[in-house]
């Protein structure tokens, strides 16, 4: 049984579910951002369990084939940006997504912009933008180093994408000077 979950975001979020999972006493589970896969059907009431358990942990059992795409979308953009080794694959994330969800990109496109109000382009900008705030505020890595390793074509180019999100330059950033990094969730 194949179940989406709406606000999984994170390495941790996976871990509440599974712990949630464990709690319920259903084992042989399959768990990524986003879904969850079950050996078995889960009951009326082992479903409806699992239900109220997640919305105490702030998650949402996703029902609508919609919302489950565009749920689907963000994990994988969320995935791939944030927690994969290849963040910066020249792939373009049309092919990406589609070969992943296995629909045409011009549906998913449509899909999330109707659902979103937003284009996944924007979507992307939005989380990749996220993750240089992360990694400026470690102060481990140059942003030329930065730029790179987030597939941009140059510094500069990720310093204007920087500016016009945020309304401050990456350095301004770095000192301090307004710019907050926000929740997966929230963006």
């Amino acid at each position: 049984m194949e179940i989406q979950i709406k606000n999984m975001v994170c390495p941790r979020c996976i871990r509440v579910v599974q712990s949630i999972l464990d709690k319920m006493g259903i084992g042989e589970v399959e768990i990524r951002l986003g879904w969850v896969k079950t050996e078995k059907t889960l009951s009326n009431a082992q479903l409806e369990t699992f239900k109220n358990e997640l919305k105490e942990e702030g998650f949402e059992l996703l029902e609508d084939s919609s919302l489950k795409v565009v749920e689907r979308i963000k994990n994988l953009i969320i995935e791939r940006i944030h927690f994969s080794d290849n963040v910066g694959d020249k792939k373009l994330i049309s092919e990406f997504l589609s070969a992943e969800i296995g629909i045409n990109y011009k549906t998913l496109s449509q899909t999330f912009h109707q659902q979103e109000g937003e284009t996944i382009e924007r979507y992307v900008i939005k989380q990749r933008i996220e993750k240089v705030k992360e990694l400026l505020s470690y102060g481990e890595m140059s942003l030329k180093e930065i730029a790179f390793d987030l597939g941009y074509s140059s510094t500069s180019h990720l310093s204007n994408q920087f500016k016009k999100e945020e309304g401050i330059t990456p350095k301004e950033f770095v000192e301090g000077k307004g710019g907050n990094r926000k929740p997966l969730s929230e963006i």
